[in-house]
């Protein structure tokens, strides 16, 4: 197993260390291994096709551009990651979404005094995929980054410039219609 991570580390070097010479073998190369997962990740925050193809092409060309300055602190597909979050972001900023502020709401304390309710429920992966496609893009983008993406709330808030109780209320809110979304389907 140690050979299969040192060659894996050292595949991924090169390529970086290709990309920063500019060498468009390189950058095809760092295309084909992250393109596909950039993709999704993108299009779980948009829920738009087209949308998702730009940015996945936008981000790749900012990544060709700024290859420079990573540093090897994370992996290169965390570095794309963040890349690509942050222009999902920005493209639904663009649509103007709706972050529903609800820091005096007297219904968020009972949010965020509840427990997050986790029960092992089996459900299928359609009817949760199809579910998570029809929520408003706040809440899909909110329970993207958290369960699907592993941040936080307080790196979502950053992330998406709103306060980490709105972050933790659109989520509430989002497992509350998504569990609605998927009763009714």
């Amino acid at each position: 197993m140690e050979v299969l991570s040192s060659t894996y580390s050292d595949t991924h070097r090169e390529i970086v260390e290709g990309c920063k010479k500019n060498n468009r073998q390189a950058q095809q190369q760092l295309y084909k291994l992250y393109a596909k997962a950039m993709y999704n990740i993108a299009m779980r925050i948009l829920n738009n096709t087209g949308e998702a193809e730009d940015v996945l092409q936008e981000a790749f060309f900012e990544a060709y551009k700024k290859i420079g300055s990573f540093k090897a602190e994370s992996s290169i597909g965390a570095w794309l990651k963040k890349i690509v979050i942050n222009r999902s972001i920005n493209q639904l900023k663009k649509r103007k979404v709706v972050w529903l502020s609800v820091d005096n709401s007297p219904d968020m304390r009972e949010d965020l005094s509840q427990k997050e309710n986790e029960e092992a429920t089996q459900w299928q992966v359609e009817k949760v995929h199809k579910g998570i496609q029809l929520l408003p893009d706040g809440f899909r983008t909110v329970l993207s980054l958290y369960l699907l993406e592993g941040y936080d709330h307080k790196e979502i808030a950053e992330i998406c410039g709103i306060s980490e109780s709105t972050s933790k209320t659109q989520y509430n809110r989002a497992k509350k219609k998504l569990l609605e979304i998927i009763k009714n389907i």
